[in-house]
Parts: structure tokens; sequence; C-alpha cells
């Protein structure tokens, strides 16, 4: 194990190393554009409709990929009504997920 004779530890970093920056960069690239938008239509926009966009679709891909699962595709619907259910009655984010994933988990590992 470890790396190759022709590849020295000098070579390892002189790829890690602009990797590693690059990466960086990257990241903190769009909150530099996120501060020249701000207040505009467009950033508005989008903080609006992406968190619903976002939770719709891992709902679609959590009861999507659930038929396989243990519980199948029951114990996901039953737990994405009760996270609704939770989240209509007392409009808390943290309650809502936690509620329906600890939910989940139950009707998952206990019931099936």
């Amino acid at each position: 194990m470890g790396l190759p004779e022709t590849v020295t530890p000098g070579m390892v970093w002189a790829v890690l190393i602009p990797v590693c920056f690059v990466t960086v960069a990257l990241r903190a690239l769009p909150f530099s554009f996120l501060k020249l938008l701000k207040g505009g239509p467009f950033i508005e926009f989008l903080g609006l409709y992406m968190p619903v966009g976002v939770m719709t679709v891992l709902v679609v891909y959590t009861i999507g990929g659930a038929a396989d699962a243990p519980g199948g595709i029951a114990a996901a619907l039953i737990a994405s009504a009760v996270t609704l259910g939770l989240h209509a009655w007392r409009r808390s984010p943290g309650l809502s997920i936690f509620g329906g994933t600890v939910l989940y988990m139950l009707l998952v590992n206990v019931v099936v």
C-alpha cells in the first residue's frame, strides 16, 4: 500500500495544494455574486421558491427509492403524511422534520 515508486510526496502536494485552492475559490465565488445581486428580483424568486422545490425533490426521491427498502413505500408515505401534519399543526420545520424522521425510522426498524 502507499504511493507507487515513481510518485513522490512532493508530486502529491503539487497536485493537492492547487486543487485545495480551486475548491475553496469555487465554493466562495457564488457568495461574492450574491452580494452583488442581493435585492434583485431573481434572488427574491429563488429565495421564495427554492426551499419548496428542494423539499419536493427530496420527498419524491425518498418515496421513489423506498420501494426496495424495508417498510416499502407505505412507511415512506405514512412518515411523509405525519411530517405534513406536524408542519401544518405547528409550523415548525425542525419539529416536522424530526418527527417524520423518527416515525420513519420506527416504521422501518421496529414495525417491519
